[in-house]
């Protein structure tokens, strides 16, 4: 299969790669130079939790900040009394 590379650096994947591959609108593609071959894969879906990874430096005490940033009225609602 053949496709053209347009003025604006495009292509045009053929229909049948595309189905076979189960490519969509929208996909993000890999590109990499191998040996003077071009390499086109689909890049592999980040999970959104590995962003997370790192961004906390340092612990936290998630009671006392729960407490901290929502006062002691919530935590005594949660304990069924009166705060």
């Amino acid at each position: 299969m053949v496709s053209r590379l347009t003025v604006k650096g495009q292509i045009t994947i053929p229909k049948p790669l595309r189905e076979s591959l189960g490519l969509e609108p929208g996909q993000e593609l890999e590109f990499e130079e191998r040996e003077g071959a071009l390499i086109v894969r689909r890049r592999a879906p980040v999970d959104p939790l590995r962003r997370l990874v790192g961004l906390v430096t340092e612990r936290v005490d998630v009671d006392a900040y729960l407490e901290e940033t929502r006062g002691p009225r919530w935590q005594a609602d949660l304990d069924g009394g009166e705060g």
